[in-house]
């Protein structure tokens, strides 16, 4: 598939309104990085699932459904307020697809309000400008889109034919972060797509990253090797994101353990629509403890917890967290049995 051409650029005014608030995002990330340094006691980054219903059924997917109906507004108010009382830096809502939220825009808003840093994972097929300026509007600092291939078949819909429309329009239109993450893997039928897909994402202004699907038991299996090669050129790439800070891959790329402290539970949590913290997506089930009973002693029992999946993990953003924190004490506990409430859905538990 050839390279779209840009149809229209940012006006001067929106790309100022994007520099300020690139500048701003970039202090508040590295206070952040810096108060994280200093003390252990607060999460870092937590993801959070206002929505697990989605509009795809991507098969390499195991995180939603079709019926699932949104998180009130008003609770997902009370569990942000939660995160931001344990001193929470940076909040990221992904689904199912959280763009299917009818107030979305508001948990943004509060997010904000709370004095968190404010991302979205989306697959982008709800954003037109309408949706980008309310976005906008509301503080919204990240967002990412993951692309799986040129054109979309069985497997993924999520194609670059099907939102480079969709991409120019955040490249003319938006004033927050985005980037573009292609992906190699389990189910990726034509790996030269990817190659495309960074390209395209540099040339509309974007950074540009590169994930490794898991199985569908959130595990790796090691690229071959023209993948692997195109994995490099792609990291070669995303030099502008802080997110090139993640060497782990490169031995995930190759199916190599890695060694490394997972702190799920403790400086990374995902809180699930039934308002359960579980270590990751890969592990839901584990602690499944109520957000409003986590509490500081159970965070920091399990920053001191050995997570048997930690070494053929593929979550990525669970990985960037731990760099912050590999180089203290070793984790000498093993997972406490907990009782999990019942929630909707499977729950997913590997490795423990």
């Amino acid at each position: 598939m050839g390279i779209l051409r840009q149809k229209g650029k940012a006006s001067a005014g929106t790309r100022r309104r994007r520099r300020l608030r690139f500048y701003r995002t970039r202090a508040r990330e590295l206070r952040s990085i810096a108060k994280a340094l200093v003390s252990t006691k607060h999460p870092f980054l937590v993801h959070i699932i206002p929505m697990r219903r989605c509009n795809l059924d991507c098969t390499y997917c195991n995180e939603f459904d079709d019926t699932s109906k949104p998180v009130p507004l008003e609770e997902m108010k009370k569990r942000l307020d939660k995160l931001a009382e344990m001193g929470t830096s940076i909040i990221t809502m992904s689904g199912g697809e959280p763009l299917m939220h009818p107030e979305l825009d508001e948990i943004v808003r509060h997010i904000r309000k709370r004095g968190m840093i404010a991302g979205l994972i989306t697959n982008g097929f709800f954003l037109n400008k309408e949706r980008i300026e309310r976005l906008n509007r509301a503080g919204l600092e990240h967002l990412q889109i993951s692309i799986d291939n040129a054109v979309p078949d069985e497997v993924s819909k999520k194609s670059l034919k099907s939102l480079d429309g969709r991409l120019e329009m955040l490249s003319q239109w938006a004033v927050f972060q985005v980037n573009i993450n292609s992906v190699l893997g389990s189910g990726v039928k034509n790996s030269e797509d990817a190659l495309t897909i960074a390209h395209r994402a540099l040339e509309l202004g974007f950074t540009s990253t590169v994930g490794i699907i898991h199985d569908h038991d959130g595990q790796l299996k090691p690229l071959a090797q023209r993948d692997q090669e195109i994995f490099e050129e792609i990291m070669t790439l995303g030099k502008r994101s802080f997110s090139r800070f993640n060497q782990f891959q490169h031995n995930v790329a190759k199916g190599r353990e890695h060694d490394w402290k997972c702190r799920a539970g403790s400086r990374y949590l995902y809180i699930c629509e039934d308002g359960l913290v579980h270590w990751c997506s890969q592990q839901r089930g584990y602690p499944g403890v109520p957000l409003e009973k986590y509490t500081a002693e159970m965070r920091h029992r399990e920053f001191a917890t050995h997570k048997g999946c930690a070494p053929r993990c593929t979550v990525s953003c669970v990985q960037q967290v731990g760099i912050l924190d590999n180089w203290r004490a070793k984790q000498t506990l093993q997972p406490q049995a907990q009782p999990v409430p019942e929630a909707k859905g499977d729950l997913v538990q590997i490795g423990k």
